[in-house]
């Protein structure tokens, strides 16, 4: 009989940031950041990543997203996240993954980073990989 093996996939890919819902537990602090991505020319929700960020960076992201909140979506969204703050799609977030869900959103995501919008070619995302 041989051993099993389990292979680890790991992943990072670049999404727009287009919302954000706040903690429940930590007071003012981002409870999970919605992330989308282009396909074709059309951005498009792809998920949502709510580990990963340290409290300082925490705090420097939520003051970059207060200068870039708006009042209505901009992309469809069918998730079940309450309290979203809205925004314009202009950050860039790094994130970690290990797989995809059978509906292409990322599965055990965490967040490593951000940067500002360089234009869109790194933000695109096959949802049938």
């Amino acid at each position: 009989m041989q051993p099993s093996v389990t292979k680890t996939f790991q992943a990072i890919n670049r999404f727009v940031l287009v919302g954000y819902e706040l903690s429940t537990v930590a007071r003012g602090l981002i409870g999970a950041l919605l992330l989308a991505a282009y396909q074709g020319d059309r951005l498009v929700y792809v998920g949502s990543v709510g580990t990963g960020f340290k409290e300082r960076e925490a705090w420097q992201l939520l003051d970059l997203m207060d200068k870039l909140k708006t009042t209505r979506p901009t992309v469809k969204y069918d998730g079940s996240r309450r309290n979203v703050v809205w925004l314009e799609p202009t950050l860039i977030a790094d994130v970690e993954y290990r797989a995809r869900t059978h509906d292409g959103r990322p599965r055990d995501a965490s967040y490593k980073g951000h940067r500002e919008t360089q234009g869109n070619a790194s933000v695109f995302w096959n949802a049938q990989s």
